[in-house]
């Protein structure tokens, strides 16, 4: 495990790179390790807590790596997490400032929204079912503080999960009106498709995904609360996108998201 002061040191590398709108090295080369999940999680910590310190609102959880196509994309083979804040979320067709983004890439999502608490330690796959008050279709716009998407697990879990900022489409549908699992996806960029792909692979389904964070949330003493956003992960490849850009995510009955990038 890193020292204290090596993963204080990269917590405060990462927050540097979002205030200045450069991106930083790769945080592995300050803690020395690629593969320590655990250290990771510890410099996202420290940034976590001056957030919320400064007055940010927790407004849920997001869950990344739950796609094969990801994984291969940059190279890791287990999902992880990072916090949502208010200040990231983005309604259905607001545009998003630029200057709010480094090295955006969007990817298409199903979110659930909580009515219960899931804070068992240990969930079954009915109590994801039972703590669901809807879900929205979404996207996530991931970005990176580290130059160039070099990263390895470290990086990217010290990088709060490399999240950017997630837009939520408007229409709540309940659990029982729509099959997550078997639901297609089709994402747009400038009326062009860019990604495809079905609930099923977001860890076989969506749910099972909430399912992992649920169980994790617990273990680390952070249970996910009524209210809470969960981005459950991508159903297909992230694409880059850069200002000017227009995405559309599509997912059959559930409906569709709309965001843009707006032109400095």
């Amino acid at each position: 495990m890193a020292s204290e002061e090596l993963i204080a040191e990269a917590a405060a590398q990462l927050r540097k790179a979002a205030e200045a709108g450069k991106p930083c090295s790769p945080i592995r080369d300050v803690v020395g390790t690629a593969t320590d999940i655990d250290v990771g999680y510890a410099i996202q910590e420290v940034n976590t807590a001056l957030a919320i310190d400064s007055g940010r609102r927790v407004s849920g959880r997001k869950i990344g790596i739950t796609s094969q196509a990801v994984m291969d994309q940059i190279g890791v083979d287990q999902p992880d997490f990072g916090t949502l804040f208010v200040d990231m979320e983005f309604g259905d067709g607001v545009p998003i400032p630029a200057e709010r983004l480094l090295q955006p890439r969007a990817e298409a999502e199903v979110a659930l929204v909580l009515e219960h608490d899931l804070d068992k330690g240990e969930h079954s796959f009915a109590d994801i079912i039972s703590a669901t008050a809807y879900v929205l279709p979404s996207i996530e716009v991931v970005d990176s503080r580290v130059a160039d998407w070099n990263i390895t697990i470290v990086d990217t879990v010290a990088d709060n999960a490399s999240c950017g900022l997630y837009v939520l489409g408007g229409r709540p549908m309940p659990l029982d009106r729509v099959d997550l699992r078997t639901i297609p996806m089709s994402m747009s960029i400038n009326g062009e498709e860019v990604s495809t792909g079905v609930g099923a692979a977001c860890l076989g389904h969506p749910l099972h995904a909430a399912r992992w964070l649920a169980d994790t949330m617990c273990a680390r003493g952070i249970p996910l609360r009524a209210g809470d956003v969960l981005m459950t992960g991508a159903l297909g490849p992230m694409k880059p996108m850069a200002p000017g850009d227009t995405l559309t995510a599509s997912f059959g009955e559930l409906g569709t998201v709309t965001t843009e990038i707006m032109a400095s």
